[in-house]
């Protein structure tokens, strides 16, 4: 005759969550950086690259960059200015919306501005950017690059699968009429995005924006002085 089911009472030993601990460790280093260097930097990425970020990073081997939460970065630094660990730090929690880090280095301003104004790198848009030029492959046979590389016969189901309308001739991948990939101003879809990869045409820099800085106490705003320059 069967066991009959009953209620099992499991005891559940109090574990630490792993969630709650990286905060706490981040929060941590931040406040501890703050503390080391001399100034502290909000700054915004466009076409988020690990690779080019990584690169970034290597650049400043004595300094500290943070790309995480950006709600538990502004907490470890003070979101009010009852709440700020140093005087107007709380300025530069304010910054920290959107895609954006934050730089905690001993360098000084200009070599951090010359650093970032002349670091960006091609490379490949991804589904959902806007794409900055209109791309048109001629009719006849495929090609792709300045050298007008053919593709090789094998490809020709993954481009038709992408939309475009190929034919195997001979050997070769061909197309009767002009067509267009995409036109300036397109939000790119995936398969746009890929098509442009396999083409080899790079639409999207990675590129670093300094926003603020904070240095004794001596809060900037680089994107306020940039609008008053303006007018």
């Amino acid at each position: 005759m069967p066991k009959a089911k009953r209620s099992q009472v499991v005891t559940l030993t109090k574990t630490k969550s792993k969630g709650r601990e990286a905060k706490s460790s981040l929060m941590e280093q931040v406040r501890v950086a703050a503390d080391t260097y001399d100034y502290v930097w909000v700054f915004s990425v466009e076409n988020m690259r690990n690779a080019y970020l990584k690169t970034v990073r290597n650049n400043f081997k004595t300094s500290r960059f943070f790309f995480g939460s950006n709600k538990v970065m502004a907490k470890a630094l003070g979101k009010t200015a009852e709440e700020e660990i140093k005087p107007d730090m709380h300025k530069i929690a304010e910054q920290l919306t959107g895609e954006v880090g934050l730089l905690f280095t001993n360098n000084s301003i200009e070599d951090v501005k010359k650093a970032f104004d002349e670091y960006a790198a091609d490379d490949y848009a991804r589904a959902g950017c806007i794409a900055t030029e209109k791309v048109e492959v001629q009719a006849g046979e495929v090609t792709r690059g300045y050298t007008q590389e053919t593709f090789p016969n094998n490809m020709e189901p993954q481009l038709r699968e992408l939309g475009m309308p190929t034919l195997l001739r001979q050997g070769k991948i061909t197309i009767d009429y002009d067509y267009v990939i995409c036109q300036e101003g397109d939000r790119l879809t995936p398969q746009q995005a890929q098509l442009l990869k396999l083409f080899w045409v790079k639409q999207a820099v990675f590129k670093i924006d300094l926003i603020a800085y904070l240095h004794n106490g001596e809060f900037v705003n680089l994107e306020a002085e940039d609008d008053e320059d303006m007018e």
